[in-house]
């Protein structure tokens, strides 16, 4: 436990606040549901008093400032979790419990997954630059200009069922149906399978949240299950039957590697591919989802700056980025130290975890003039919500076209837009969104 007692207070925070204060606002960020529902006044205190900040509870950082939270994705000694280091317990060792953060993630039923090791997420180099070459052709600038014809009229059927409903939730009547559209279109799930992948995908992204319960871990895991299963399949039918899809190109990659066409590289194995379609596939709508949702949410609390965009359809890149920054539906990111490093004056030893608060790092006044006013403009600063480095996420671009997209078909369609009851935010924290947006349409 010796190696928990970290944190340091400088002479200027101590007469502010405490060490445990300090460590009581981290915990509430992490667990506390009406923090996670309204975190900002928590960021710019801690991005105040203590910019890096260590927990007295765990070997275990907290990062809220723009430049930390970039170097801390970006260099060379951390990792991604849950990477483990040679000194680490065994897992199930009687001590494994003091190498770990005791409420950080739902670590121990996915580390037991072989299948879930081999996501991108969870690989560092050389083995993710190998999986990233292979998987990031299907999301070049030129494969996502080619799509956009297909988002705009897959936006358009949607907005027709929302124009014909009239009023209800918006996240049901395109929020989930589009980008689950788009996504499914380029993995190659099929239409009538795309339904059952909501709940799945929410159940299984559980296990990405700080502080789940035993039963969360549980139904977290068998959504996993779930989802390899029916990939396996999907694999499974596109060796017999190759289609134009991500999944049709994978499963050729393998076969060319397999051939000896691609001498010096590793073959693609099949939990690789189901790794990363799961992935590819659950993020390319969950993310997305959230965008239209937080982003609507802002231009209805901005009525203004919805008249503006309105008016200079021009506007949707940088309205984009502004929804991206002011309600990123990606809020944390974790890395764990492989190596002793500093970061923002800080001393972190090697086997810490650091977690970058990027909804923080996305309002830090060193970096966004008035961060805390949603405002579309076009701003210098490139925004953290899709991360940073090798494990930048490699569908933005995608998401970003359909959020343009979206939005400006959306503004063209209907004159008014109104919210019919005020929303709720999920009691999640690692990925932001609403539970519901009832709006009425006209």
């Amino acid at each position: 436990m010796e190696q928990w007692n970290h944190g340091e207070v400088t002479p200027e925070t101590a007469d502010t606040l405490s060490h445990a204060e300090l460590d009581h606002m981290a915990v509430q960020l992490l667990l506390d549901p009406d923090v996670r529902a309204v975190p900002f006044e928590h960021y710019r205190t801690l991005r105040t008093h203590a910019p890096v900040h260590g927990a007295s509870f765990g070997p275990l950082w907290f990062a809220t400032r723009y430049d930390d939270c970039h170097e801390v994705l970006r260099h060379p000694g951390t990792a991604q979790p849950p990477t483990r280091l040679p000194e680490d317990p065994e897992p199930g060792a009687a001590d494994e419990s003091d190498s770990d953060s005791p409420f950080l993630f739902g670590r121990r039923e996915r580390d037991l997954d072989p299948t879930a090791q081999k996501s991108l997420l969870r690989l560092n180099p050389p083995d993710h630059t190998r999986l990233r070459g292979l998987v990031s052709r299907g999301f070049t600038p030129r494969r996502v200009e080619q799509l956009r014809p297909a988002v705009e009229a897959m936006t358009d059927a949607v907005l027709n069922d929302l124009a014909e409903a009239r009023e209800g939730d918006l996240l049901d009547l395109v929020g989930f149906p589009l980008p689950v559209r788009v996504i499914g279109e380029l993995v190659g799930v099929p239409a009538e399978d795309r339904d059952l992948f909501r709940t799945l995908v929410r159940d299984a992204a559980t296990s990405l949240e700080p502080g789940i319960t035993p039963e969360q871990q549980q139904a977290a895991a068998a959504a996993g299950l779930q989802l390899r299963t029916y990939f396996e399949g999907l694999i499974a039918d596109r060796k017999a039957h190759p289609q134009d899809d991500l999944t049709s190109a994978l499963v050729a990659v393998q076969a060319a590697q397999l051939a000896g066409e691609e001498p010096g590289t590793e073959p693609l194995t099949d939990q690789e591919m189901i790794a990363t379609l799961i992935l590819i596939f659950a993020a390319g709508f969950e993310t997305t989802t959230n965008l239209i949702g937080n982003g609507l949410w802002c231009l209805l609390k901005n009525p203004e700056e919805m008249g503006r965009f309105r008016l200079d359809p021009s506007l949707a890149a940088a309205a984009v980025e502004e929804m991206l920054r002011y309600q990123s539906p990606v809020q944390m990111d974790a890395r764990r130290t492989v190596a002793d490093i500093e970061i923002g004056g800080q001393q972190i030893p090697r086997g810490h975890w650091v977690i970058t608060l990027l909804g923080a790092a996305n309002r830090d006044p060193e970096k966004f003039e008035d961060p805390e006013v949603f405002r579309i403009v076009d701003r210098p600063t490139p925004v953290l919500s899709f991360a940073t480095g090798i494990h930048y996420c490699l569908g933005a671009s995608l998401a970003r076209m359909e959020g343009r997209v979206f939005f400006n078909h959306l503004l063209e369609r209907f004159d008014t837009i109104e919210l019919t009851a005020e929303p709720e935010w999920r009691n999640t924290f690692t990925l932001r969104g609403l539970n519901a947006l009832e709006v009425r349409v006209h």
